[in-house]
């Protein structure tokens, strides 16, 4: 077997290992992926397929597409963990075969630079965070993928040719794609990468030229369920542009407001670990030798268009005013590229220097947390300090220690190869362990505050169809998911559901304490409350006396019935 089938075949079982087997073994969380997996079952369930709804209310934050996707999994694998993640592992496996594709264009003798850029990306710390996890960035970091992909292919096809328009209808099919899945982001990242890729190319007709097909194409793909919305929902778009796209991205309240260098200091952990290999990878391509070469075989196509890919969308979101980690996602397909081809460039020039500096600081860094680990760990137990743990299942502690000894090994044998490829294999598989063994290792601290489903599951003999739910709004997607219901009632506050609110004629489903505690007066023994605890302890006070108090931890949920 060559090294690329090798190399390949172990792309497919990182995929598997990583992405698939670990979908079921953690619980649900709030909010995001009880909302994304709600929406879909409620799609199911009412045979709506065209207005997302969320607790029997309108829900315009996004377009349908990849409730879709989460739906259709949902209706082959059953209303499960599982099923509600598949599309996003499925989007991060299929978005690494797009980078395997583009940097195999990039490979002219080495065959195991494709890859290896399919395991960086695979392997980063953002992309496996997000993978396994429900929600939507991960469908639209995949059509993104494909949209810029597609261009680029096409931009190295002969003008007019067949293939070229091939490509170019591609580009715009993924484009549409994108949009049904989060918006008018569909539009901007391809933008903000192909204008300057064009530009620097001096391909200036090619700004008209070539984008004017994947644009229609795009937007015949979208029209049909656009032109279904508006006429089903007449205010959606006028929501949909202005308060999740002008306001959430530009204004000065923006949700998730962040100032404009948030990125550049929480997003390099992101990259863990090939950050530490990012001056290596940079010496690769702006070396003295290779400066030298530069003059006489200018930096390829692919370089600069990843360039590009990654540079100006990583700006447009820094300015942007609302921020969160995971709009960065459709940046790691190039830089997964740019790091294959960085790294094989310096290393198959003999110059390990960089590497070795950046190897030995990855594995230091992680030495020095399993030297934490142990140190803490023996404290407690061999030595009587009374320390208090944030975990306190022994077994999770030694498990973490395992995956990161197993990581320093890896990054041991990756500082004392002398081939190029075995040099970033051992580098790229140190982390798999871990990753893997985070599935199942999560302290119970983090269970408690964001898996309230738990709590929920352990008292479901005690809802029955004829209960009155009521809820706060961190809860409220977890309750309808469990019990299967639309129709529960939010205390205090609505939170994203105040739109549906509003123009569903139902402000009567959103209710003070007080008019929660006069109804549990007049309907004994059939309310049930579900909320954070933080909540409860502010609202107890006006609240009857409950018949059953159960909680999930003093930082997580409680389930009362009255």
């Amino acid at each position: 077997m060559s090294s690329a089938r090798r190399y390949g075949l172990l792309v497919l079982l990182l995929i598997a290992a990583l992405y698939i087997v670990p979908l079921g073994a953690r619980p649900m969380f709030v909010p995001d992926e009880s909302r994304y997996a709600e929406v879909p079952r409620e799609m199911i369930a009412s045979g709506d397929w065209v207005s997302p709804h969320l607790n029997g209310l309108r829900y315009f934050e996004k377009p349908v597409l990849g409730y879709w996707a989460i739906a259709g999994s949902i209706m082959v694998f059953g209303e499960n963990n599982f099923a509600i993640r598949l599309p996003s592992a499925l989007s991060v496996a299929l978005t690494a075969f797009f980078v395997l594709g583009m940097a195999a264009g990039g490979a002219k003798k080495d065959e195991t630079i494709a890859p290896l850029a399919a395991l960086i990306f695979l392997t980063s710390l953002e992309v496996y965070a997000v993978g396994t996890f429900c929600v939507l960035d991960n469908l639209l970091c995949f059509f993104l993928t494909g949209t810029l992909v597609s261009f680029y292919w096409a931009s190295t096809a002969a003008p007019g040719s067949r293939q070229e328009k091939k490509y170019l209808m591609f580009s715009g099919i993924f484009c549409g794609l994108a949009f049904l899945t989060k918006g008018f982001l569909a539009f901007a990242v391809p933008v903000l990468t192909i204008a300057p890729f064009l530009l620097s190319q001096r391909r200036f007709a090619d700004i008209f030229r070539m984008t004017w097909l994947p644009l229609l194409i795009a937007l015949l793909v979208a029209l049909p369920w656009s032109v279904l919305i508006h006429l089903r929902e007449p205010q959606f778009w006028h929501y949909f542009f202005w308060t999740e796209h002008v306001q959430r991205f530009l204004a000065d309240n923006a949700q998730h407001k962040k100032p404009f260098w948030y990125f550049f200091l929480s997003a390099p952990p992101m990259f863990l670990p090939w950050i530490f290999l990012v001056p290596a990878a940079v010496t690769g391509f702006f070396s003295p030798t290779a400066a030298a070469r530069t003059k006489q075989n200018p930096i390829s196509p692919l370089i600069t268009f990843c360039f590009c890919w990654f540079v100006f969308p990583f700006l447009f979101f820094s300015v942007s005013n609302g921020k969160l980690l995971t709009y960065i996602l459709p940046c790691f397909p190039p830089f997964a590229i740019l790091m294959s081809l960085g790294l094989h460039r310096v290393l198959n020039r003999g110059r390990f220097r960089s590497f070795q500096l950046g190897t030995a600081g990855a594995a230091l860094l992680y030495g020095a947390l399993l030297a934490a680990i142990i140190a803490f760990l023996s404290a407690t137990r061999f030595f009587g300090f009374d320390i208090a743990l944030p975990e306190n299942r022994i077994w999770k502690w030694l498990m973490a220690a395992n995956g990161l000894f197993v990581m320093v090994l890896f990054f041991i044998g990756a500082f004392r190869s002398r081939m190029a490829s075995r040099k970033i294999l051992f580098f790229g598989l140190a982390p798999v362990l871990l990753l893997f063994l985070a599935n199942f290792i999560m302290p119970d601290l983090t269970l408690e505050s964001k898996a309230p489903v738990l709590l929920l599951k352990r008292h479901e003999k005690d809802v029955t169809t004829e209960s009155i739910i009521f809820s706060d709004e961190k809860t409220v997607q977890a309750a309808c998911w469990y019990y299967k219901r639309n129709d529960i009632t939010m205390v205090e506050s609505a939170g994203e559901l105040d739109y549906g609110l509003a123009h569903d004629q139902s402000a009567a489903r959103l209710l003070k304490v007080q008019e929660v505690s006069r109804l549990i007066a007049e309907q004994p023994g059939r309310c049930v409350l579900i909320a954070s605890v933080k909540h409860y302890e502010d609202w107890k006070k006006f609240l009857p006396a409950p018949s059953l108090l159960d909680n999930s931890g003093a930082k997580g949920y409680v389930f009362v019935k009255y």
